[in-house]
């Protein structure tokens, strides 16, 4: 399996989060008919009112590195970076389970 998945921690600056949010959801928006994104979930914290969490399934790493060549999306990261105080990124290898 060549899957690529990846959970992105975004930080919010104090009271940006609805921001960021709504921002993020233009990108997901693109990325609905994005060849090779086969999942992209915007989730808010429970417990921290500044973080955002992405959820990624990309067919491959291939396709997720070509997406951020995209016009698009880059520029939707340059609208995002002002709302950001800090990003974790964590990149994982799938390796079977339900919806894969």
């Amino acid at each position: 399996m060549n899957k690529f998945a990846m959970y992105g921690k975004l930080i919010a600056h104090p009271g940006q989060r609805d921001a960021l949010v709504q921002t993020m959801l233009e990108a997901a928006d693109q990325l609905d008919s994005m060849e090779g994104c086969e999942l992209y979930i915007i989730n808010v914290s429970e417990n921290d009112p500044d973080v955002v969490w992405i959820t990624e399934l990309w067919r491959d790493a291939e396709a997720h590195a070509a997406s951020l060549q995209n016009e698009n999306v880059l520029a939707l990261i340059q609208k995002c970076r002002p709302l950001i105080a800090g990003a974790e990124p964590i990149k994982l290898r799938p390796v079977g389970g339900k919806g894969i």
